[in-house]
């Protein structure tokens, strides 16, 4: 998914958890009760944060993203952290933001205060490589009219548990609340996957599928081999794949030709 799409998408959905009344202090220090949350959540290499929903960014943010992701704290900004999500991913994140909107309409905002989301998404890394994180989150302050005021999060690196597949979107009750595993994301925004391939790219990809080399497949296009070139390395970069082979392995896979 281009970048500008999601983006413009993105500030739609955000618009949706947005609260316009500014939270108060924390009543107990900050950086005690964040620790003590982390026991809700799972342990392994994390950072944690809390997030300010009335200026819609992070209020906090641990010091063990270095470690996590290679960023220093200050970097990580909800605009930032939009940008570095995994092309691929983008859509399926716009439906993960559908999803958790009409889960919280359904439930009822009471019941909600007694679920933690989770679901995984991948992002890019300070050396430009990506890790599949494991976000958890559940809501710490609220008006007592519906609106959300701050949620705290942990962000776990799971890329040895699952290095492949769609992002999945589970809600894990608490205090006696059912869980809901593996939710049905609401499909609201552009197909996934395929979206930001050009009819062109298609053209190109289905030919290197079937085992054409450049030269072949732009006397077949009627452009030039550079231009097949261009093509695919545009494919590899909005993919985030690493070669041809990989290309054409996933284009079968998920039907992209």
């Amino acid at each position: 998914m281009e970048l500008h799409s999601f983006k413009n998408e993105m500030a739609c959905l955000l618009k949706k958890f947005d609260n316009s009344s500014p939270p108060g202090s924390p009543t107990i220090e900050a950086d005690s009760i964040y620790k003590w949350l982390t026991e809700f959540f799972l342990a392994g290499e994390s950072f944690y944060f809390t997030m300010n929903h009335h200026k819609m960014d992070f209020e906090f943010v641990s010091k063990e993203i270095k470690t996590v992701l290679g960023y220093e704290p200050d970097e990580f900004s909800i605009p930032f952290a939009i940008q570095i999500i995994h092309p691929e991913d983008r859509p399926y994140f716009l439906r993960i933001g559908e999803t958790l909107f009409s889960f919280i309409e359904e439930t009822g905002f009471e019941k909600y205060l007694n679920f933690k989301m989770r679901y995984d998404i991948r992002y890019k890394k300070k050396d430009d490589n990506y890790c599949r994180v494991l976000y958890q989150s559940v809501i710490i302050d609220h008006d007592g009219l519906g609106g959300i005021l701050r949620t705290f999060g942990v962000y776990t690196d799971i890329s040895y548990l699952k290095d492949s597949g769609p992002p999945t979107l589970s809600f894990i009750g608490m205090n006696g609340m059912p869980s809901y595993i593996n939710v049905p994301l609401k499909n609201k925004t552009l197909p996934i996957s395929k979206d930001n391939i050009s009819y062109r790219e298609r053209q190109v990809l289905k030919l290197l599928a079937e085992g054409r080399v450049s030269k072949e497949i732009g006397d077949i296009l009627g452009i030039s081999k550079e231009t097949v070139d261009r093509h695919r390395k545009n494919m590899l970069h909005k993919k985030g794949l690493a070669n041809t082979g990989e290309l054409v392995s996933r284009a079968i896979r998920q039907g992209w030709i």
